[in-house]
């Protein structure tokens, strides 16, 4: 168990269709993620924009403008 089993990859032989098609699923993979994380920034930004937002309201409500 003391022995360190250690593996060098030299060379990793991809056709190069098939290449195209990993990298076309990735993609199309990435999409829906990007979306789903777009939602998530929106929603943060508007809590963060009302907090902000509102203060700055009242700021200028208080002082009569």
């Amino acid at each position: 168990m003391d022995q360190d089993n250690r593996t060098v990859v030299t060379d990793i032989d991809i056709p190069f269709f098939r290449l195209v098609a990993i990298i076309i699923k990735i993609s199309l993979a990435a999409v829906p993620a990007m979306i789903i994380v777009w939602f998530i920034m929106a929603i943060v930004m508007m809590l963060f924009g009302g907090l902000i937002g509102g203060g700055n309201l009242m700021w200028m409500h208080s002082r009569g403008l």
